[in-house]
């Protein structure tokens, strides 16, 4: 069970997509650590409800596809009945396609940005007016480094992740017209040790994908979902009330070449 560390997020509720494992379920921990209460969703229940069963009573679970408009409508109803409000919305739910622009099937293209793209809208879209209605508050997009600098074998990532940043651009700049008091930021990680690193090249050894990739990187290693959350963390309190509309970039160094 998470134990509680201090109130950066005290007194606010949290809403984290794809919460059942990996980064979600790191960022779902420290919120709750930091004084938040959190509804974790995932497209897998049962991996939803084992992040509670680590997080404790400040969290909740609740199975959700972030590609249906009408499971985010329903979904956001619970946080409202549950909790009271929304403060932090973190779209994190997302899957990765390995292929060239030549070598990924129009159906591939579809399903992921499906998901790692339209889920990012709905959510917005449909948790603004709430986030807005609880006093204000952050949308914390994740995005990837993927969506600052392209690779030749990542063409439907690479174009999601890129659309991520933009759209979390244009999210900021109209709350900031409304002055309904919500900021939206992108997340940008680099490889991280989650369960996507062994997508990108499946059956083979994930000791070797990891050492490939964490010698693409100029501090030696790949990220530790810990590190993400902490800067998710900082985007979800009111120590980052003066940004919105910018990326955090946790990518040990790459994007800097």
């Amino acid at each position: 069970m998470t134990e509680l560390k201090d109130g950066r997020l005290a007194g606010k509720i949290a809403l984290v997509t794809g919460g059942g494992g990996g980064l979600g379920r790191a960022i779902a921990r420290l919120f709750a650590a930091h004084g938040a209460r959190v509804m974790v969703t995932d497209i897998n229940a049962a991996a939803a409800e084992t992040c509670v069963g680590d997080v404790g009573a400040r969290a909740r679970a609740c199975a959700h596809d972030v590609t249906n408009a009408e499971q985010w409508q329903a979904v956001l109803a619970q946080v409202r009945d549950v909790f009271g409000g929304l403060h932090i919305l973190v779209n994190n739910a997302g899957i990765v396609v390995q292929g060239t622009v030549e070598d990924t099937s129009l159906e591939d293209w579809r399903r992921l940005h499906a998901i790692d793209l339209d889920g990012v809208f709905l959510g917005c879209k449909y948790a603004l007016g709430l986030i807005a209605d609880s006093g204000g508050g952050s949308i914390i997009n994740v995005s990837s480094v993927s969506g600052l600098i392209a690779s030749h074998n990542l063409a439907a990532y690479n174009s999601a992740k890129a659309a991520v940043r933009h759209l979390s651009k244009s999210v900021a700049l109209h709350c900031a017209r409304a002055g309904n008091g919500v900021r939206c930021n992108s997340l940008h990680p680099a490889f991280v040790d989650t369960a996507l690193i062994d997508d990108v090249a499946p059956g083979t050894d994930p000791e070797v994908i990891r050492a490939k990739l964490g010698r693409q990187i100029p501090l030696g290693r790949i990220g530790r979902p810990e590190e993400v959350a902490w800067g998710a963390v900082f985007l979800a309190s009111d120590e980052s009330s003066f940004m919105t509309g910018a990326e955090l970039v946790l990518d040990g160094g790459i994007s800097a070449q």
